[in-house]
């Protein structure tokens, strides 16, 4: 069982890519999906991911306080400014505008972790970062949006605050309690966390696509230039930052995935849920998800044949 949890999560591109086909040429296979089908599925995921962290998980941020806060700062600061330049540079109609704005204000994504698993990246680094920006994004992405999207049309922040909360914050929080009051239970069902997470996030994939296939059939060309410009920046600031400060070389491939890389079903659920009167606010969260697993996946090939002066020492040990 655990091998084939492990092969369908592996295959999470696959999965993404192919639901978005899916959906893109035979639409009622998954426009049923939508609603709080969204809303649920984004809990669940977010649920298997507080499975998977324990309290004691929490205390490694203060064991890397300026790596922590280095990558933090970039996730909150790069994306959302690259995300709003390249929304005015290319001039999108408002509903792409606020969705690209929005994926690129969210925390990182939880394939990061994976990313960085097979760049020889700080895998400890980019767990840590990954809960980090998760845990504080009820914060940083309604501001962030409200900032930069306001210009297009009304942002309520506190209700993007709030339902941040209720489908990320809260689920994650009691995944880690439920972890810490009865460990053995949990331990037992933790390793499907990862693979229904994909699932999830899978589905609520397909459901966007379906529901909008022909504007995005319409926009393609732009929608993908928009997405590749957003993540290949990103991986591109995320790495160059670092090395200017003088952080070793896996530090900086660790911050690189995650500044790279963001949490498009968090930004799916709300676009869904608060952005009603622009329906094309979802669709850059889709493309963002397909765009960011093959270029992440082409960089971690790439970096895994070059590992870095840490792991190598890592592995000569072992």
């Amino acid at each position: 069982m655990q091998y084939f949890l492990n092969w369908f999560t592996r295959l999470y591109p696959v999965w993404l890519v192919g639901t978005a086909l899916l959906a893109f040429f035979w639409p009622p296979s998954m426009i049923w999906f939508s609603g709080q089908w969204i809303v649920w599925a984004l809990s669940v995921s977010m649920l298997g991911m507080g499975l998977t962290l324990s309290p004691t998980d929490f205390k490694s941020i203060f064991k890397m306080p300026g790596s922590v806060t280095l990558g933090f700062v970039c996730q909150y600061s790069v994306m959302p400014l690259i995300g709003w330049g390249i929304a005015t540079a290319l001039r999108l109609e408002p509903g792409f505008a606020v969705g690209l704005i929005l994926v690129a204000s969210c925390p990182g994504g939880m394939a990061s972790n994976m990313i960085s698993f097979l760049a020889r990246a700080n895998l400890a680094l980019s767990v840590v970062l990954t809960m980090a920006s998760t845990m504080l994004a009820f914060i940083a992405t309604p501001l962030w949006t409200s900032a930069l999207a306001g210009q297009y049309i009304p942002v309520d922040a506190v209700g993007l605050c709030l339902s941040t909360l209720q489908a990320v914050v809260a689920p994650i929080v009691i995944g880690v309690l439920c972890n810490w009051m009865f460990p053995k239970t949990v331990s037992r069902i933790a390793c499907f966390g990862p693979a229904v997470a994909v699932l999830a996030l899978s589905l609520i994939t397909g459901g966007i696509v379906a529901a909008s296939a022909p504007k995005i059939a319409e926009n393609f060309g732009t929608l993908v230039l928009a997405t590749f410009a957003l993540h290949v920046i990103g991986f591109a600031v995320g790495y160059l930052v670092p090395r200017w400060l003088k952080y070793p070389d896996q530090i900086s491939r660790t911050v690189s995935i995650e500044v790279g890389m963001q949490n498009g079903g968090m930004a799916a659920m709300l676009a869904k849920v608060h952005f009603a009167s622009q329906p094309l606010a979802a669709v850059p969260a889709v493309f963002s998800g397909v765009m960011q697993n093959i270029l992440g996946g082409l960089l971690a090939s790439w970096w895994h044949e070059r590992p870095t002066v840490e792991s190598t020492a890592k592995e000569d040990a072992v």
